[in-house]
């Protein structure tokens, strides 16, 4: 069995990693959606919302597995009985990040790959922290997130806010 692992903060949950998603469902026979639990990131939802978002939000793909992890990716791979890691690529900025990811797992574990996928051209330009700050601002994002995930940003940032330019109407 071919079980790859898909790890991120996922804080939140976009179209573009539902898109590395689905396509990495065709590729492997199990996919983990592995929701880190990042000490160095503050993120808006807890990793408890954002493993349970996870799964709301790919529940209609079989073969994908959420599971929470707070160690290093490593480590959460020996446990999981994995060796492929896969990243997304959205631009060539993201890929001198990813590399060093990718060599400095290598080194940990020289049995581990990475598979880099790029989401569809509609969601290239896409990133957790851009949904978050839209949001955070009264902008709509609807088109970007899984519905769920929308449903708890508007929850969470009581949004729309009634005047989100501030100031009187």
């Amino acid at each position: 069995m071919k079980r790859a692992v898909y790890p991120g903060t996922f804080d939140p949950m976009t179209m573009g990693h539902l898109d590395i998603l689905k396509r990495s469902s065709m590729l492997f026979d199990e996919v983990i959606l592995a929701v880190a639990k990042s000490e160095k990131k503050t993120t808006l939802f807890s990793i408890e919302e954002r493993t349970e978002m996870a799964k709301t939000a790919t529940k209609n793909i079989k073969n994908i597995r959420v599971v929470p992890f707070s160690c290093l990716l490593v480590n959460f791979m020996k446990r999981m009985d994995s060796q492929i890691v896969i990243r997304g690529l959205r631009a060539v900025s993201d890929y001198e990040y990813e590399l060093q990811l990718a060599l400095m797992n290598r080194k940990l574990d020289p049995k581990l790959d990475t598979v880099f996928l790029m989401p569809s051209q509609e969601f290239i330009f896409l990133s957790s922290s851009m949904v978050r700050e839209i949001a955070s601002l009264g902008g709509d994002v609807s088109k970007f997130v899984p519905s769920a995930v929308y449903e708890k940003l508007v929850n969470k940032l009581g949004y729309p806010p009634e005047n989100p330019c501030g100031g009187q109407s």
